[in-house]
């Protein structure tokens, strides 16, 4: 048996942030959080003044290190996606993939079922984001992708039986039976790239629609008469939103309002990461167009925002700077509410007794020093 004992720095705890505590680690779990003096047993870990957080969960993660997943569906480039993240903090994601045709959508979900089945660190599932949207509200996706789901395929995307599956979907363009049906067969439905109104998305929460994907983009505005699908998500009490907090894709004082209008615990931070994030390469290859970042931005050559160069230690450093959170609470945003989205906030997003010890420490900066995965640094 491995003994771990995390010491000598701010650990955030469900009391918030405690400077006289120690995290016991025994086989890749948190076996105590102790007050007082650490124990002399076991590998110590001097946090050396660093502050140690919950590992960063991403559930909308498109691309890294290089890789985008649409490219290549396979156990590999899923590894090195998660590589590129892990520097910054992230210790759990589900690969993202965007409106793509039925055999890249087979190839996906079986490169995930494996992934997870041979333990490639991090993998928690995956994200289907599209292609049953809306061409009103495709951003960068490929209309020539998007239909609606038959009998067949809604049993294809549900079909991961070894992770948790989100799906992303327009609730305007897949009947309300459909929804109800993915959502018996386990998966977590949530709105986006959709042009519905209100009553639209009305109808899709109740037939069990559970969250909005990048909130506030792709879908449509909150008026005085029309409410739209943003009006729904932030009236909506018991559904979770993402937000991309770059200072780009929304504007801080947006994600402001939708902190104050939802119920603490239903916003959580996402990247929408393309390759870029964990490599030196700006560019990438997306339906045979090259995409750059520029100055951070990632655009199409329609100028569409393709996705971000976000990564999630830069997130949580964005939600406290931009928009004033606590760093408690930003950490949050980044693991504990993004686990209980996924169902997993039993076991995942928290640095409590009978979690995983997915762990990070940061620095006065807030920048990654070390993080580890099951305690696998």
């Amino acid at each position: 048996m491995t003994t771990q004992v995390f010491h000598n720095g701010p650990i955030l705890t469900e009391r918030g942030f405690e400077t006289d505590v120690c995290v016991v680690v025994e086989d890749g779990h948190i076996v105590a959080v102790l007050h007082g003096a650490a124990p002399t047993q076991g590998e110590h870990i001097d946090l050396q003044g660093g502050t140690l957080v919950p590992g960063f969960i991403d559930v909308q993660v498109n691309g890294g290190g290089g890789v985008l997943f649409n490219n290549a569906t396979t156990v590999d480039a899923i590894a090195a996606i998660g590589r590129g993240h892990r520097r910054f903090g992230t210790t759990g994601f589900l690969p993202t993939l965007i409106s793509d045709d039925v055999q890249v959508m087979q190839r996906a979900i079986q490169a995930t079922h494996d992934a997870i089945a041979q333990g490639v660190p991090g993998v928690l599932g995956i994200h289907l984001e599209g292609p049953y949207i809306a061409p009103a509200r495709k951003g960068t996706h490929n209309a020539d992708k998007f239909r609606v789901p038959d009998a067949d395929e809604t049993a294809l995307v549900t079909a991961l039986d070894n992770g948790v599956t989100v799906i992303t979907l327009a609730p305007e363009r897949v009947p309300a039976a459909t929804i109800r049906a993915m959502v018996d067969a386990g998966a977590i439905v949530c709105a986006g790239h959709t042009a519905a109104n209100y009553a639209e998305t009305c109808a899709g929460l109740d037939a069990g629609i559970s969250g909005f994907t990048h909130l506030y983009n792709a879908m449509t505005p909150l008026q005085g008469r029309e409410p739209g699908v943003i009006g729904a998500a932030l009236e909506d009490a018991h559904s979770w939103v993402g937000v991309i907090v770059d200072g780009v894709h929304v504007h801080p004082a947006s994600l402001r309002v939708a902190i104050a209008a939802k119920p603490r615990g239903k916003v959580l931070l996402v990247t929408d990461a393309m390759p870029m994030v964990g490599s030196d390469d700006p560019s990438f290859h997306l339906y045979g167009e090259t995409i750059t970042a520029v100055d951070g931005v990632v655009r199409n050559a329609a100028g569409s925002l393709a996705g971000s160069a976000l990564d999630m230690a830069s997130a949580v450093r964005n939600a406290v700077h931009l928009l004033d959170l606590p760093l408690d609470e930003a950490c949050r945003m980044a693991a504990q509410y993004p686990a209980e989205f996924l169902g997993l906030g039993h076991r995942h997003g928290r640095i409590a007794t009978g979690y995983r010890a997915d762990l990070v420490v940061l620095d006065a900066n807030l920048h990654v020093q070390r993080s580890w995965i099951g305690g696998t640094e």
